[in-house]
């Protein structure tokens, strides 16, 4: 048997062999990909090479963000933030039909937004609107369908880890031009959210909010400003090159930990707990990276790549269709694998062939992004689909019928965003961020 052919059969099937028997995705990937560069330069040179491109894989200043954003992510969920967002997303949803199913969308959007993360969105959030809704009278499965509908909006507004990733993966896109990018397709996320949860209201007469006084909310604004400015400190500092990504997410650790401490809703003694929480994640995500970039290395040697560009893409040249077929791909990818693999894996199959069309990096780095922010809340493998049922203490199958609705109009956000490329990159460019 060909030696590529070999390498090819044993990573793929050591990997499914491992997921299907519950292994996690990370020690997956990294001992198929060890096996798999065995079988090529032996036992030695493998552990060494393994041991060199693991490390190179994380060894990157870019990566520091990640980190840094998850800490200050963990830190606000535990720092009364949150709270004082969903108070916000109160007055800004107003006494629209379904106005609390609304306020879960605009939190999670602006949650996401400071946190850069769409399960900590979801979990923060969903603890605080479950029960209102509830005692609203809204149906929990309902409830439960919107704040996973909608916290994957906090994956493409930034600041996002997977947008760091993908720059990483890219070959160097610029992070600054990512960040204001993913602007404009979160926003539309979180507006089709709440095009379903209007047409749903109107349709079911579900209740709307008391009215707010200017006076309480003009009270409730002014409380939220303080952490609503994280946003314009750390995102108006990496566009204006005051700081790198790395430095605006240290920045934003910074700026959190005080505003918890002054809100007095975080301890001295709270630290270890948030320090290792934050570990956890961390670890999960550049472990996911090193072992990636053995994966890669046995991938170009079998050439897996052109391979697969090649039988999936050789019979047209027409690039939309070809975009259509990426967009099928990462959507059945994202249904199993997490958005951090997934992009290392899959930029650099897919990026060379959309290069060669004249795709700009930014349009194709939210594309992918969008892709998988969808499979989070996806069955069998969604974070963000299982962390929100697990909050409105909800068996899975009960949420995917009313979440159809929000996944059908993601998708029709995606083919906007494909196939639009200026949803995405006209504010970079009014900003004067491409060369």
């Amino acid at each position: 048997m060909d030696l590529a052919l070999q390498a090819a059969l044993l990573l793929f099937f050591i990997i499914g062999i491992l997921l299907v028997v519950g292994v996690p995705i990370s020690i997956s990937v990294g001992i198929g990909s060890m096996v798999a560069m065995f079988s090529i330069v032996g036992f030695n040179n493998g552990l060494v090479s393994s041991a060199q491109r693991l490390f190179t894989g994380m060894n990157s200043f870019t990566l520091l963000a990640i980190p840094f954003f998850v800490l200050a992510g963990v830190i606000m969920n535990n720092g009364g933030i949150a709270h004082r967002l969903i108070n916000l997303a109160k007055v800004l949803s107003g006494r629209l039909p379904g106005s609390l199913a609304h306020t879960n969308v605009v939190a999670n959007m602006l949650f996401g937004s400071i946190s850069g993360s769409a399960v900590a969105s979801a979990a923060a959030v969903g603890q605080t609107m479950s029960p209102l809704q509830k005692k609203e009278g809204y149906k929990q499965e309902f409830s439960a369908a919107v704040n996973i509908g909608s916290a994957p909006a906090g994956m493409i507004i930034p600041p996002s880890n997977t947008l760091i990733v993908y720059s990483l993966a890219s070959g160097g896109t610029s992070i600054a031009a990512l960040f204001i990018a993913g602007y404009l397709p979160g926003i539309l996320w979180g507006l089709a959210c709440m095009a379903v949860i209007f047409f749903m209201a109107k349709r079911q007469k579900m209740p709307t909010s008391e009215r707010v006084s200017m006076k309480q909310a003009f009270q409730t604004f002014l409380q939220a400003i303080p952490s609503l400015l994280l946003i314009v400190v750390v995102i108006g500092g990496i566009v204006g090159g005051v700081f790198t990504a790395t430095e605006g997410s240290a920045i934003a650790v910074l700026y959190s930990l005080i505003l918890s401490f002054i809100y007095r809703s975080i301890k001295i003694a709270d630290m270890p707990d948030i320090f290792l929480a934050a570990t956890r994640t961390t670890v999960i995500v550049i472990f996911l990276i090193g072992v990636s970039m053995i994966m890669s290395w046995v991938m170009a040697f079998t050439n897996i790549p052109a391979l697969l560009a090649n039988s999936l893409f050789g019979f047209t040249d027409n690039i939309i269709i070809i975009l259509l077929l990426m967009n099928l791909v990462l959507l059945l990818i994202g249904t199993f694998l997490d958005p951090t693999p997934a992009i290392l894996i899959f930029t650099p199959i897919f990026w060379p062939i959309a290069q060669s069309y004249g795709v700009d990096p930014v349009h194709f780095g939210i594309m992918i992004v969008i892709n998988l922010s969808i499979g989070t809340i996806t069955p069998p493998m969604g974070p963000v689909l299982f962390v929100g049922t697990k909050v409105a203490g909800l068996r899975l199958e009960s949420v995917l019928k009313p979440l159809m609705p929000f996944f059908f109009v993601t998708v029709v956000v995606l083919l906007l965003v494909t196939f639009i490329p200026e949803i995405t990159l006209i504010v970079p460019e009014l900003l004067g961020l491409f060369d």
